[in-house]
């Protein structure tokens, strides 16, 4: 009996200890950055203990040369993927988060070279142990993320007649509801659904031009679907078959409709586009019972208040960060109020971590600031690296990492 009883004790504390043990191994793993601006691609961080650091800066964990290009860099598994351009090709890499490494790299085609500049401009998205990229020239690959041995490949321009946008292909793909969404823009193919699987297409709608930004997945009274900001439009599509169920004309010079825009809930958009564009503020809402499901958006405000050239805003307790051309502002998102503005980033880029802004201006300017609309309260500043400076930064496991079209930079934000 008092065996019984022993045992029972046992493994009653053991059962314990490994609770205790998978908690604490949970709280130490860090949140994965699978794709374009963050978890649920909104420029939000999930990881706190981000801090400010001295007038030396955040030191520096590691440096290593790149290539060109302005794809972001995505963070899974202790590892950072991300496109790159050298030696007049274009490359999928992976690489240690620890120390730099390359571990692998998949070229996709020739690299684009021009005076807007070269290389690749999507991040690499992550799911299920395959990493999806797409080339600047509308080569779309999946690899798998630990060998990158190439699973399968489309040449989007073969495919669906894709026209190459002016600054290169540039809209992030999107992973939603077992779809691989892509902003192709052929005729007939404005946006198409792949199978994740093996590349095949599963449908395609519209026959206006692409833009650069993700499409994203909303729900608005109970009906799911796909936010698109094409080149002349933005647009909602059922994820399943594709189809539209409202569109939105959007015009802006030279179709950089570049910024994603950002779902403001539970039933608004924000979309900001520059050249003067400006923001506006919709509203999704049901034609009517004999509409036959059809959706509808009403203009609940617009400005020049923000125009997001091609870095897109985060939205915090009511309130969007983000660039009005080279100033940094936070307006209200009920009414597109302006609550404050600061300048010195340029056309930067930044996001929300920890109740901070991490911000980094377009030729290196690293800051950390309070995400307050009480004003703008710089908390630190560095200058890590130098050169142009387009692509958001990463957040994952303490560490910051950045690149410009030369090398990737790995920094210590966090306290632990």
């Amino acid at each position: 009996m008092r065996r019984s009883i022993l045992a029972r004790v046992l493994a009653t504390a053991a059962a314990v200890h490994l609770v205790a043990a998978i908690a604490t191994l949970a709280a130490t793993q860090p949140a994965d950055w699978p794709q374009y601006r963050g978890p649920s691609a909104d420029g939000i961080s999930t990881e706190t203990g981000v801090t400010a650091w001295g007038d030396a800066g955040p030191a520096v964990i590691w440096r290593v040369p790149l290539g060109s290009g302005f794809s972001g860099l995505s963070a899974v598994g202790g590892r950072i993927y991300t496109l790159y351009g050298t030696s007049g090709k274009e490359h999928l890499g992976a690489f240690s988060a620890a120390d730099g490494s390359l571990l692998w790299r998949l070229t996709l085609g020739a690299e684009r070279a021009d005076r807007f500049g070269s290389g690749p401009r999507a991040t690499p998205i992550l799911d299920g142990g395959t990493v999806y990229a797409v080339g600047a020239l509308g080569t779309i690959v999946a690899a798998d993320a630990r060998s990158g041995k190439e699973r399968w490949r489309v040449d989007a321009k073969q495919a669906f007649g894709a026209r190459v946008p002016t600054w290169g292909v540039a809209a992030q793909l999107a992973l939603i509801d077992g779809r691989l969404i892509h902003n192709s823009g052929g005729p007939g193919h404005e946006v198409v659904a792949l199978d994740p699987a093996d590349g095949s297409l599963l449908w395609q709608t519209g026959n206006e031009s692409a833009g650069y930004s993700q499409p994203l997945a909303i729900e608005v009274a109970g009906r799911r679907q796909i936010v698109v900001l094409s080149g002349s439009r933005l647009l909602g599509l059922d994820p399943a078959k594709g189809t539209m169920l409202w569109s939105e004309p959007w015009k802006t010079s030279y179709d950089v409709n570049a910024a994603t825009p950002i779902f403001v809930p539970p039933d608004r958009l924000f979309v900001s586009t520059g050249y003067d564009t400006g923001a506006a503020l919709f509203r999704i809402v049901a034609s009517g019972e004999d509409a036959g499901g059809k959706l509808r958006v009403q203009r609940v405000w617009s400005n020049r208040g923000m125009k997001n050239q091609f870095s897109s805003s985060v939205l915090h307790r009511g309130f969007i960060y983000g660039f009005d051309n080279k100033i940094l502002k936070c307006l209200d998102a009920a009414t597109g109020e302006e609550r404050w503005a600061t300048r010195g980033f340029g056309h930067g880029s930044l996001l929300w971590a920890d109740g901070k802004l991490v911000i980094l201006g377009d030729g290196g300017l690293l800051a950390l600031a309070e995400a307050t609309p009480e004003g703008y309260r710089e908390l630190a500043r560095a200058q890590p690296m130098e050169g142009k400076h387009w692509t958001v930064p990463t957040l994952y496991g303490g560490r910051l990492f950045i690149r410009n079209e030369k090398e990737m930079l790995c920094l210590k934000v966090s306290a632990g």
